[in-house]
């Protein structure tokens, strides 16, 4: 049982998508005219979003639209489950806890969500009819922020260090007190002047 539950569901995150993109980008049969390596995303790789609409919408749905609502429904339920908790024990000290945790993920989360959303709705919208739809707005920003993502998410992670932000507000404190300091020094002096 545990292996059913535990360890096919990793071993299929691990190797669907390997067989897929395989499937997609390299055996699919574009005339090889897609590969262009001096433009952006090598040119047009993934071509089978563009001539093949089955496996277009398939890969934007399930591949991508899929994990984004499984996401926001997870932090949903997750939302729901605390604040019941804690109305049904009464207890500050985990609710403490679980607060901090519940924004920690929320944080990390919405950032994905909010970075996938607009791309999503576009590609969706473009493989399903209407092709030119914010085509140049897609190209020139949405598919870059889906890589904004990885350059926010370390710095996320270290806004919720408490070491770290303890640190950081010890060290504004301390220099707002010297400037303090300084200035007060100088009215003094020029005071007894």
């Amino acid at each position: 049982m545990r292996i059913v539950l535990h360890n096919l569901p990793l071993l299929f995150c691990l190797i669907y998508p390997m067989l897929f993109y395989f499937f997609a980008i390299v055996l699919y049969s574009c005339n090889g005219t897609q590969w262009d390596y001096t433009s952006n995303l090598c040119g047009f790789a993934h071509c089978y979003l563009l001539f093949d609409k089955v496996l277009g919408t398939f890969d934007w749905a399930f591949n991508n639209g899929l994990p984004m609502a499984v996401n926001a429904l997870a932090n949903l339920v997750l939302i729901v489950r605390v604040v019941r908790q804690k109305r049904r024990f009464q207890q500050s000290l985990t609710w403490r806890q679980q607060r901090r945790m519940t924004v920690q993920l929320l944080t990390i989360s919405s950032l994905y969500i909010v970075a996938w959303t607009p791309c999503l709705i576009v590609a969706l919208v473009q493989i399903l009819g209407y092709p030119t739809f914010l085509a140049q707005i897609q190209t020139d920003f949405f598919l870059d922020l889906i890589y904004v993502v990885c350059l926010f998410l370390p710095w996320v992670y270290l806004s919720f260090l408490p070491q770290l932000t303890k640190w950081i507000k010890e060290l504004f404190h301390y220099e707002q007190g010297c400037k303090l300091v300084s200035i007060t020094r100088i009215i003094q002096f020029e005071a007894r002047l």
